[in-house]
């Protein structure tokens, strides 16, 4: 790496941030949401899906080769998928996947006022 570091361009640490921070939740991934591009984005949009969360800002970094890179610097994570809410990094597929089994999912988006469609549809297998 040279001096390019520190440019306002959109894999600056700068620019970075700011997408985090412009909406409650935020993916970065391969792709959109209505046509993921690998396994685990699609499966970040799925579980988003199952949670009745539509309302995201999806970020397509086979786009900008220089987001791609940006979004692994600021989180210092290796791969695409990443997910974000309320700006923190919360981590990749199979992190958010394991939050959707144990339940934390529910709770980090009740946090953001995000009510999870998955706590109706047990609502819905209590009645019957």
């Amino acid at each position: 790496g040279g001096g390019a570091e520190g440019g306002g361009g959109s894999g600056s640490r700068e620019a970075v941030e700011r997408l985090v921070r412009e909406h409650p939740v935020v993916v970065f991934m391969k792709g959109s949401p209505a046509q993921p591009l690998c396994g685990f984005s699609n499966a970040v949009v799925q579980i988003l899906r199952l949670h009745g969360v539509e309302d995201y800002r999806a970020h397509d970094v086979l786009q900008d080769p220089d987001l791609r890179q940006g979004i692994k610097n600021y989180s210092n994570w290796p791969t695409i998928p990443q997910v974000y809410l309320n700006g923190e990094f919360v981590g990749g597929c199979d992190i958010l996947l394991q939050m959707h089994q144990n339940g934390d999912l529910v709770e980090e988006l009740k946090k953001l006022g995000i009510r999870s469609a998955l706590l109706d549809a047990e609502k819905d297998q209590e009645k019957k």
